[in-house]
């Protein structure tokens, strides 16, 4: 009777051994999961926070500050389609990006978000029913309030370069982010270009671009101090008059990165790297009749999936916008802009970094493998090494 008491406390001793095993395998699981796939996005953009910009009163007797629109930047998302879209690349990507555009939404309650092209990675080619597809994932990844404006541009990977762009694409990419070329709120004008479209060869999408340009640039001068004579301006519905920001997917013709900085720019190696105009760049004629149509005051591009702060003639400073998919960057960021009619100041707010996750998840799995061992005694329990090395110190 006895015997048969002590084998059953054995084996109960056994089952709790193993139970106690499982459940730390489990906690362990869950708090590795539960602070890579959420946690983290809050801990980083935690730090993120909106640049001051000055704000001149109107009214001596009392102020009355300009007010401020505070607008997110980011650019290059590049959902994977189902050609060259692996599931699992899909889904590690894809829940990377929804999980830090929705923090940041939380976070941060921006007015208005501006992605500036290559929404999609297959646009240029997919099928209608892979479209649909395409567009109710990234309805679901970048959702947001009703008060919370969405505007987006068009990519070359969203209609396709120029020699792929076709009235179908342009049409169908429009119809469903109902792209508009100028955009005035809390009187800050944005100017949205098709920069695909502007090759300048005479192709009908291209005219039909730079027509709609020459008549933004017309309502844009009658906004400024009636630059215009008022015969061109008496069908024009008032526009504020501050200069505009202009957002592209191509940036501003430039020869390379190679005066571009920081630690999202492009890698050293690739810096000198010239670029290829309508390609890389905008060429240098379609550059100097945006430049000439609408006097901006701020320019924002993508396209190149690196950071890049660059100054052109009088003093006008475009800032590339790093992608936002850790498909193509390891440090993927986004702008955050505090704008008014007069003013503006601009910061970067980092996402977290894929080799971070990545180590963390590693650390984890090395944790479970001696968690394992000690259970099965292949490894002796740290609490017990550290004790017999203290005892044996002891004893010396």
């Amino acid at each position: 009777m006895a015997m048969t008491r002590l084998g059953l406390g054995r084996q109960t001793f056994r089952l709790l051994k193993r139970s106690s095993l499982l459940l730390r395998i489990i906690a362990v699981v869950f708090a590795v999961l539960l602070f890579c796939e959420f946690l983290v996005y809050y801990l980083v953009i935690f730090w993120c926070n909106w640049p001051e910009v000055k704000t001149p009163a109107y009214d001596s007797e009392q102020e009355t500050p300009e007010p401020v629109l505070r607008a997110m930047f980011l650019a290059d998302t590049h959902l994977l389609g189902e050609v060259r879209g692996h599931w699992l690349d899909k889904l590690r990507r894809e829940w990377q990006m929804e999980r830090a555009f929705q923090t940041a939404l939380w976070w941060l309650q921006p007015d208005v978000v501006f992605i500036l092209g290559d929404v999609f990675d297959e646009g240029k080619w997919s099928s209608p029913q892979a479209w649909a597809d395409d567009v109710e994932r990234f309805q679901r990844m970048f959702r947001h309030p009703s008060h919370v404006q969405l505007k987006v541009v068009a990519g070359n990977h969203d209609i396709g370069f120029h020699y792929q762009m076709s009235t179908y694409r342009v049409k169908r990419f429009e119809k469903v982010f109902n792209s508009e070329r100028l955009f005035s709120w809390k009187g800050i004008n944005f100017v949205m270009v098709n920069s695909v479209a502007l090759e300048g060869d005479g192709c009908g999408i291209c005219s039909e671009a730079e027509a709609e340009l020459t008549e933004i640039s017309r309502k844009l001068n009658c906004s400024r101090e009636q630059e215009q004579p008022p015969s061109q301006c008496g069908d024009v519905q008032p526009l504020p008059a501050s200069a505009p920001v202009l957002l592209q997917h191509y940036p501003l013709y430039r020869r390379s990165d190679a005066d571009c900085s920081g630690e999202d720019a492009a890698p050293p190696e690739e810096r000198t790297v010239l670029f290829k105009e309508k390609y890389d760049v905008l060429s240098r004629e379609a550059s100097q009749k945006l430049l000439w149509w609408l006097r901006p005051r701020l320019v924002l591009s993508g396209h190149t999936h690196s950071a890049c702060e660059v100054l052109h003639a009088g003093g006008l400073l475009e800032l590339s916008v790093p992608s936002f998919s850790w498909r193509n960057r390891n440090n993927p960021s986004f702008i955050m802009g505090s704008l008014t009619p007069a003013d503006h100041a601009l910061s970067k707010c980092y996402l977290p970094r894929e080799d971070t996750v990545l180590i963390m998840y590693c650390g984890a799995a090395g944790l479970l493998v001696v968690l394992i061992l000690v259970h099965v005694e292949l490894l002796a329990s740290p609490f017990h090494f550290g004790w017999n090395l203290l005892r044996k110190h002891k004893i010396m």
